[in-house]
């Protein structure tokens, strides 16, 4: 075989790599958004209260979010490849039983099983990505792509359950991740490089048990803030036991040799920034489907194939913003196009708030300003500070770095969208942008 034709079977081979991880990690936000569309229909089935929805809304993220670093972890020691077959095996068992629940519990338990398959899934799939291009320039081009992923996955899981809802009912919405992990399966041996272990990183199971109690602890104290009083016992309970369970993990953390999160990983500024860039995204897109959707099915009544269609500029815009951010991010750099996509998310959240929510306003003039800029800042946001979280990871601690990063787009979704739900329709939005526009002012200082 020729140099030419060497180098072209390794694009291949990459390419082909990029597609099945990137599909699998789409996959695990759309099951993490597709459920927002269905939310009124399950709880007209299942005679659901709110607070049971945003329970259930919740669920997946609370175990994907709390289990991201131990996933990580798993990752390192174990290689990659083991680690994400294992992962989508219970993914797979999650979604494959969710159609079939009789009530509420079971829907959660299968939530929460998908939720821990996804946390072992996300950094593993990206132990694999950085064993697909061991060239930094080239896994530098891949992370600029993999950072709005996430975003199309929500988009995509918006879509396809109002899709779905309008033919069939809301429990063929699990075939979709049900289909992909299955087929991830199937093709992982063939399609993906071996990971080597490092069987010398310690598991840290206390510090594992520590960091998903206290996150899921406290999570679910902020949810049942929707329906009760902050000094009630049943919000304060978990909400105090939460963080002093994290309080705990923290501590724990400076005294073991091998750490789950080290705190020098941290430490430095500028993947620190690109975390809260992370996070703030995903809370601001997470927070505009599932109110959206609410507010289009209860308060204007549209159907969920007229919801999901509302979203269809959205998929647009973002799609176009993601296959800019790759070139944009080479010539701009990853700092500048996340501030600049930042700045753009915010001013989109702030027109949903001053116009989205209210039902006299057309759609043309209401709605769909905030959602063409929302998603074209979010992906270039997420591309750029995608980059910058992963700029000079070893390769022994990128299991580590996609557990960190996944745990910030999941966390900030899951803990902010449930503290802002105790708030009024308008005041998401804004408390959202301003939250945006914050960290877009402290990147535009110079880092160290």
């Amino acid at each position: 075989m020729t140099a030419g034709g060497a180098t072209h079977a390794v694009e291949v081979r990459h390419r082909h790599a990029f597609v099945l991880l990137g599909s699998v990690q789409t996959t695990l936000i759309f099951t993490l958004t597709a459920i927002a569309v269905p939310l009124p229909q399950i709880g007209r089935e299942l005679d659901l209260e709110r607070h049971d929805l945003v329970l259930l809304s919740a669920a997946y993220g609370l175990a994907f979010a709390g289990l991201l670093l131990f996933g990580g972890r798993l990752a390192d020691r174990y290689g990659g490849r083991r680690a994400l077959v294992a992962g989508l095996a219970l993914f797979a068992a999650g979604s494959a039983t969710a159609p079939f629940a009789p009530g509420l519990e079971a829907l959660l338990a299968a939530r929460f099983a998908q939720g821990t398959g996804a946390a072992l899934v996300a950094p593993a799939a990206m132990a694999v990505l950085r064993a697909a291009f061991p060239s930094p320039t080239a896994y530098g081009k891949a992370m600029a792509t993999w950072g709005g992923l996430s975003v199309l996955g929500a988009t995509a899981g918006n879509l396809l359950a109002g899709v779905i809802l309008s033919l069939l009912s809301w429990r063929w919405t699990f075939v979709v991740p049900l289909a992909v992990a299955a087929g991830a399966l199937a093709l992982t041996r063939r399609l993906l490089p071996p990971t080597a272990p490092n069987p010398g990183r310690a598991l840290d199971l206390p510090g594992a048990l520590l960091a998903a109690a206290g996150t899921a602890l406290a999570s679910y104290g902020l949810v049942l803030t929707d329906a009760r009083p902050w000094s009630s016992g049943g919000v304060l309970v978990p909400l105090l036991g939460g963080a002093a369970l994290l309080t705990a993990f923290l501590y724990s953390e400076r005294r073991v040799r091998d750490p789950l999160l080290p705190t020098r990983f941290l430490l430095d500024r500028r993947r620190a920034l690109a975390l809260a860039s992370i996070a703030l995204s995903a809370c601001g897109t997470s927070m505009t489907f599932i109110v959206l959707s609410l507010h289009l099915q209860q308060t204007r009544d549209w159907s969920p194939l007229q919801t999901s269609a509302a979203f269809v500029p959205f998929a647009f815009a973002l799609l176009a913003s993601g296959r800019a951010t790759g070139p944009l991010i080479v010539r701009y750099g990853a700092r500048a196009l996340t501030t600049a996509g930042l700045g753009t998310a915010a001013a989109g959240l702030a027109l949903l708030a001053s116009t989205g929510l209210d039902a006299h306003i057309p759609y043309a003039y209401g709605l769909l300003p905030g959602l063409v800029l929302l998603p074209a800042g979010t992906a270039a946001a997420f591309g750029g500070a995608a980059v910058l979280a992963t700029q000079d990871v070893p390769q022994q601690q990128i299991g580590l770095a996609g557990g960190v990063m996944n745990s910030a787009m999941e966390l900030g979704p899951t803990v902010l969208f449930a503290l802002l739900l105790t708030l009024d329709g308008d005041a998401w939005s804004l408390a959202a942008a301003g939250a945006a526009l914050a960290v877009t002012a402290l990147l535009n200082h110079r880092t160290d």
